[in-house]
């Protein structure tokens, strides 16, 4: 099997696919021969990337809006792939939403606004599709972040630290409780990535991380195509001995430490 036909006929699900890393991965994934089941809050960014997907032959079946806080909500979207195309095999739980203040501005609100938005955007979708990836044997991949694994004195973000090491030690766990199904389960942490949210606030001109790159060692942020490629790896049978593993993909921005 070509690299181009590692996910033929599989079914990828994959939330938040209205843009960014999300609508990246859809396109790798379909270019590589998988269906794309995607769903986001926007229908339209949603029926963008869909349109893409399709220009360039692929295949995506969108939905929206999903609102992936909402159990009734997610587990009708899964049950709907599950049915619809008869199965799951990877699960990549993408969505996201953050916020960033310092901790004494942080209120109890938006405390749990991010763990919503951050936790259980990906607990919710992965229960529900819980039984469908042990029927495949299928994969999971979730997004954790540097900010999981390290501090920041630039970037004021305890809640943001706190569900992105709770992603990643999700993954691990899941790893542990899917191995006996033949589940495998990661997680990929970005560092600084080039996005529209990033430009507007992290990469910002007046932000202390806005030059970030002079402290990377490969001197510059990175793409979401860079990151979908490692996610797309560790969800292929090319990663098949992988699993309870968080990758870094940050341009070597947390192995070293500043200057």
């Amino acid at each position: 099997m070509s690299r181009a036909d590692r996910f033929t006929g599989k079914v990828v699900a994959i939330t938040g696919t209205g843009g960014g890393l999300g609508r990246a991965a859809a396109l790798k994934f379909a270019s590589e021969g998988a269906i794309i089941a995607g769903c986001d809050l926007n229908e339209t960014a949603n029926q963008e990337t869909a349109e893409l997907i399709r220009t360039a032959g692929g295949t995506m079946y969108s939905t929206a809006p999903v609102d992936l806080t909402n159990e009734v909500a997610t587990t009708r979207w899964i049950n709907s792939v599950v049915e619809d195309l008869g199965g799951i095999d990877v699960l990549f739980a993408n969505a996201g939403a953050t916020k960033f203040n310092p901790i004494s501005e942080v209120s109890l609100d938006e405390w749990h606004f991010v763990l919503a938005h951050e936790l259980d955007v990906v607990f919710i979708p992965v229960k529900a599709a819980w039984g469908a990836l042990k029927s495949s044997q299928g994969n999971i991949v979730l997004v954790g972040s540097t900010a999981g694994v390290t501090g920041s004195v630039t970037n004021t973000r305890i809640a943001h630290s706190a569900t992105k090491g709770g992603v990643i030690a999700m993954a691990k766990q899941l790893a542990g409780e899917g191995a006996q199904f033949g589940i495998r389960a990661n997680s990929v942490s970005p560092g600084m990535v080039a996005t529209p949210a990033t430009a507007k606030d992290l990469l910002a001109p007046d932000h202390p991380m806005a030059s970030i790159a002079q402290h990377i060692p490969l001197k510059r942020v990175g793409t979401v195509e860079e990151i979908a490629n490692c996610v797309v790896f560790l969800a292929s049978e090319e990663a098949a001995y992988v699993t309870g593993a968080n990758l870094m993909v940050d341009g070597g921005w947390s192995a070293v430490l500043p200057g």
